[in-house]
Order: C-alpha cells, then sequence, then structure tokens
C-alpha cells in the first residue's frame, strides 16, 4: 500500500480518519498535533523551565524528544528531564540507563529521585505490604508526589507527562465509572496554577498509543518495552479492555471520549471550583490535613 501524500510505501493505515502514510508523513501527522497541544498548554511566562518526567518507556521518550525539538532551541525554555527510580528490581534501572544516555547525547540535565531514599522502602517492599488496595495505588501516588516535590525544588513552570490518548481515555471512563467528577474537574493539563503544585502538561494526550509506539520506532528512540511486574493488579486493565473493544467497533471512540470531556470539562470546573490547598507536614500541597501519600505511608507503618 502508498502512502496518501507520495509514491513511498505506507508504514501505517490510520484507521479512524482512513489514511495511509509513510515514515515520514506519519510523523509529521503526529509533530503537527503535540506542537498544537504544546502551543496551547504551555504559558512560559509561568516559568522558563520546563520539566519532563521520563520514565524510559516509549510514551515519556516521544513527550521528551518532541519537547526538546520543540523548545530546545529556544533561549527562552529551559529543558530538565525527571526520573524516578520506584524500586522494582530488573525493571526500573534497565529503563533510566536508556533515559540518562538519551540526556547525556542532547546535553539535557537529568534529575533522579528513588522511592528508597525518599520513603525508606521500594516497591518491591511495599508491594507485600499493600494488602487489598493494589500496589499500583501506592506507585502512583507516591511517584507524583516526587515528580510534584523535584519540579517544585528545580523551579519549574510546567510538569509535562507521557499520558496518551488512551490513557486519558481510560481515565475519565474509570473516572465517570466511580462517580469522582470532582476528580474529573481536576484532571490536566491543568489551566489553574496552585500553590505548591507544579501545573501539568500532557503533548501527548490526542495521540493513540500505537501511534506514539510506531513514532518512537520510526524516530529511532531507543526506549525500554517492558512489562511492571504489578501491573496485571492495575484497575486500569479492565478498562483499557473496554476502551479497546469500543475502538474496534467504531474507529474514533476513544477521541469521542476526549472531545465529550473537553466540552464539559469548563462546566465542571465553574461548578466544582479548585478549592484552597494546605500544606502537608512533608511539605507537598493537599486538600486535608495530610497528603495522600504520607496517609498511605502511615498505613504501611
Amino acid at each position: 500500500m502508498r502512502c496518501d501524500h507520495c509514491q513511498n510505501d505506507a508504514v501505517t493505515f490510520i484507521r479512524y480518519n482512513g489514511s495511509h502514510l509513510c515514515s515520514g508523513h506519519f510523523m509529521s501527522y503526529v509533530e503537527r498535533r503535540v506542537k498544537r497541544e504544546l502551543r496551547k498548554q504551555v504559558d512560559l511566562s509561568r516559568g522558563s523551565r520546563i520539566a519532563v518526567a521520563v520514565s524510559g518507556g516509549k510514551d515519556s521518550m516521544v513527550t521528551l524528544d518532541l519537547i526538546r525539538r520543540t523548545f530546545g532551541k529556544r533561549r527562552d525554555a529551559e529543558i530538565h528531564c525527571i526520573s524516578i527510580d520506584e524500586g522494582i528490581d530488573g525493571y526500573r534501572r534497565p529503563s533510566l540507563d536508556i533515559v540518562q544516555r538519551y540526556c547525556q547525547e542532547h546535553s539535557l540535565p537529568y534529575h533522579e529521585r528513588s522511592f528508597a531514599k525518599e520513603f525508606g522502602k521500594g516497591m518491591d517492599d511495599i508491594a507485600p505490604l499493600s494488602g487489598s488496595s493494589s500496589p499500583c495505588t501506592y506507585c502512583g501516588v507516591l511517584r507524583r508526589k516526587c515528580l510534584n516535590s523535584l519540579a517544585r525544588e528545580l523551579e519549574c513552570g510546567h510538569l509535562a507527562t507521557g499520558l496518551n490518548l488512551d490513557d486519558t481515555a481510560q481515565s475519565l471512563m474509570m473516572n465517570f465509572a466511580r462517580g469522582d467528577v470532582e476528580r474529573m474537574a481536576r484532571m490536566g493539563p491543568h489551566v489553574k496554577v496552585q500553590p505548591g503544585l507544579i501545573p501539568r502538561i500532557q503533548p501527548l494526550r490526542v495521540i493513540p498509543e500505537k501511534e506514539s509506539y510506531l513514532y518512537a520506532m520510526c524516530a529511532g528512540l531507543e526506549f525500554h518495552d517492558g512489562e511492571c511486574p504489578y501491573a496485571d493488579a492495575a484497575l486500569r486493565n479492565q478498562y483499557r479492555s473496554i476502551i479497546d473493544e469500543l475502538e474496534k467497533r467504531s474507529p474514533g471512540s476513544k477521541f469521542s471520549i476526549l472531545s465529550s470531556y473537553e466540552q464539559l470539562a469548563p462546566m465542571l470546573r465553574d461548578r466544582m471550583p479548585q478549592t484552597d490547598l494546605r500544606e502537608c507536614s512533608c511539605g507537598e500541597p493537599t486538600l486535608s490535613t495530610r497528603c495522600k501519600a504520607c496517609q498511605l505511608l502511615s498505613g504501611l507503618q
């Protein structure tokens, strides 16, 4: 099959719009949409430093690479790569080695935090103690705490994550099924700056996971393709299966979920405005007297 725009062989068929694209035109197709999101989400008046949360997986490596290509040569922007070592033996260290190699090759500042140093325990220690909660609950909360505190210490104006369209659609469906409308109203990309909380940006929120994977391959990016040993316990897996089946039957369903949310988001924010955050004893912003990370850690003890 030939590309719709040239005579080169197509590398993919985009089912939701019927396009056949070669490697070059596919990469341009992804880059245009990501740059459009960056223009909408990034406000350098908040601060010139952009922190990029990078695990070494395909999505975060694509995010880092595209942000570097977009802002790397601008004098009014700085890019800092931040990574978290959750303490998962045989899984995380190889992926962080990939991130470090990328940063060395492109002269990007690299910063790393570990659960072991921050909390005295890694995920391999926490998982057996998690009880009825999924290990992913602990990992997600503690990772977010580390990312936010490190980005704040670096005085960054934005914190970019590698959440793709699939991740976003799954989160929306999970919150909707739980009836957690307030959390939906607080989802990123953040439009309001809260003291102590670095605003999240999500450049890949309109890029399906398959396209992120293919882009990484076409761009020749090194990335870690291993699966976390605790991933099977995640509730998200059920929603992934449901949404993938919807997409299979009706191409474009993931975009429709995101589009519906974007139309509702302004009303949700007006109905449920963000309250002023308190400061936890650990220094992190929180809605209650203690942040979620401290609550989970005290439960382990």
